[in-house]
């Protein structure tokens, strides 16, 4: 379906307005059209239904043939279309459009008309139809659907109870009627429903509606019994033995749920639901990254799964590196984060003890123009010069002060980044399938990226992070920069490519900010390349005990985000892994750690708005 037309949109009352005058002057087809956008716009209106109601009356038994059904059908014409039907006697092929109405937009009411509603309407229907309509519409929204969506869906719960009170014993319908119940918060009712149904019918689909009900509600036991039934009715059905695996390990009972989980497998070891679950408990129980990326080397390899699963974003989410950027450490950014919390009073000088990264100090300077930096000494080893040499320099200095070394980028190169960046993603494959939008962006354009970050976009989540941490929006665009030079010439074999070149040299590069989003991207390759995973495991490790050295001698403000960077790398040695862990459990408490964790929440909230 589509959701309007090429002309600037109109109101529903005036859609209706241009609708009476083209029936009044006889021009139907004009008139349909009107009618179906004021539909779209205010599908309960009692006006926008008369006006069909008036329109059918003039077009006489050619009135379906003014709302076709094609093959991209506008949404208005399919809710005329449903309510047509329905006064034609056929409401059924009404209810099913206007199920389909709500699989393209459940937000709004589409059902919510008297017609629907009516408790005859119910009894005139095959209960089978009715089952089915409410399994079409249950699969159209998330369980449980949020409280603001619940209003759309009233109708159909209304349906739901007159098609019950109609047909008392009908399982198949009282399981469907609970499904729905129990999405839109009728929990205790749609425990009722289910428990009737598995009473009417005993059956295996009824079991499962019986657990989902008595789990909703809270009732564990019970929800493990029904599902347990479930399982006894086909023993076959592993999708049951993941849901009866979920639902204890969410109730701390992991070790059984493993139990669950490893009796599916033996059955399937390949079926997709049964794995995912597997790998998720399994990095639940120990922490260990070698899970998640084999789960994500199972999903790259059964592209045609049975349905969508979120178990790798869930484990990924708000972990450091899986699934978001990791806010900055050091001084200055410390000192920037207390300047912008402290009622827009922003400190005048800093003093370090020692040289800060100097993206560090370019989105300081950046966000308080006029700040003064003095450094009290350069310790050894001297954070100016390179880890490795290298023929790609990003930053100049003049004693203590530092510049870009590159020219800015393009324009529109700035404008990519800034409308793909984000601080967050699912899982590292996601991330780097997402960042092939900047594929034809140019190196130098790429490179230029990282020394001069493009201002935040102007939405809400921009000015989040321009109000309370430039740095956050900095390292996006640095991670994302990165990620982009991972898609560059990709016909270009990996081990003598440009992407593979460059990015080392970013990684063995001055240490900065640049250092951790090249490395993440080098990790990012790994999880989507099998192939690559020794090698990069290899520089991980190189790259990690080089910064623990450094460590002993001087402060290293990106040596936690290194070590939390290790430990999201496939095929890490467990040396390494060591390592990783010493260094974050070593790490000071951040001075802004609790503002840090109050800005996650509202980029959290952004992101669930999205």
């Amino acid at each position: 379906m589509s959701e309007g037309r090429d002309e600037p949109a109109l109101t529903a009352a005036e859609e209706l307005a241009l609708a009476r005058l083209a029936l009044e002057s006889g021009d139907l087809t004009h008139a349909a059209d009107h009618v179906a956008g004021a539909l779209m716009r205010a599908p309960t209106l009692p006006e926008a239904h008369e006006t069909l109601a008036r329109l059918a009356a003039a077009a006489g038994p050619d009135a379906l043939e003014l709302f076709p059904l094609g093959r991209h059908a506008f949404v208005g014409t399919v809710v005329a279309r449903a309510h047509l039907l329905a006064a034609a006697g056929r409401p059924a092929d009404g209810l099913d459009l206007l199920a389909a109405a709500t699989a393209h937009a459940p937000r709004s009411d589409w059902a919510g008309v008297p017609w629907v509603v009516a408790p005859e309407l119910a009894a005139r229907l095959d209960p089978d139809r009715i089952a089915r309509l409410l399994m079409q519409v249950c699969a159209a929204v998330p369980d449980p659907v949020p409280r603001a969506g619940r209003a759309a869906l009233r109708a159909y719960l209304t349906l739901a109870g007159n098609a019950v009170a109609a047909h008392p014993g009908h399982g198949l319908l009282l399981g469907a009627a609970s499904a729905l119940a129990r999405r839109v918060g009728e929990v205790a009712l749609a425990v009722t429903w289910a428990s009737r149904g598995v009473r009417a019918q005993p059956s295996k689909l009824g079991e499962v509606w019986l657990g989902y009900a008595y789990r909703s509600a809270g009732r564990i036991r019970e929800a493990l019994a029904a599902l347990g039934r479930a399982v006894e009715h086909d023993p076959d059905d592993l999708a049951v033995y993941a849901d009866i695996a979920g639902t204890l390990a969410d109730n701390g009972r992991l070790d059984e749920a493993l139990e669950w989980i490893d009796r599916a497998l033996a059955r399937d070891p390949t079926f997709d639901c049964a794995v995912h679950t597997a790998h998720r408990l399994r990095f639940q129980r120990d922490g260990d990254v070698a899970h998640l990326v084999a789960l994500a080397d199972f999903v790259r390899d059964h592209p045609d799964d049975s349905h969508e699963h979120g178990d790798l974003a869930e484990c990924c989410r708000g972990r450091p590196w899986l699934g978001q950027v990791t806010p900055a450490g050091g001084t200055m950014v410390d000192v920037l984060r207390q300047s912008l919390a402290a009622d827009g009073t922003l400190t005048a000088a800093v003093r370090l003890d020692g040289l800060e990264p100097p993206s560090a100090v370019r989105t300081a300077t950046a966000a308080v123009p006029g700040l003064r930096v003095e450094v009290a000494e350069v310790a050894d080893p001297d954070p100016r010069e390179p880890r490795r040499a290298s023929t790609c320099q990003l930053w100049r200095y003049d004693g203590t002060s530092v510049a870009p070394a590159l020219p800015a980028p393009s324009t529109a190169a700035a404008d990519r980044l800034r409308q793909l960046a984000q601080p967050a993603w699912p899982h590292p494959p996601a991330a780097y399938d997402a960042a092939v939008g900047l594929a034809t962006l140019e190196l130098a354009d790429l490179l230029g990226l990282l020394v001069h970050p493009p201002d935040a976009p102007g939405t809400a989540l921009g000015r989040v992070l321009v109000d309370q941490d430039p740095s956050l929006w900095v390292r996006c665009a640095q991670v994302w920069a990165c990620l982009g030079l991972l898609h560059h010439r990709t016909d270009e074999p990996w081990a003598d490519s440009t992407r593979r070149r460059v990015l080392l040299e970013l990684v063995w590069g001055v240490e900065d900010w640049t250092t951790e989003a090249a490395l993440f991207a080098l990790v990012t390759a790994a999880w989507v390349d099998p192939a690559v995973r020794p090698e990069v495991a290899s520089v991980v490790a190189e790259r990690l005990a080089d910064v623990a050295a450094v460590s002993r001698d001087r402060p290293v403000p990106i040596a936690t985000s290194l070590a939390h960077l290790a430990l999201a790398t496939p095929a890490l040695d467990p040396a390494t892994k060591a390592l990783a862990g010493e260094l974050i459990a070593d790490a000071a408490d951040s001075t802004g750690r609790g503002m840090l964790s109050r800005l996650w929440r509202r980029l959290t909230a952004l992101f669930g708005r999205r």
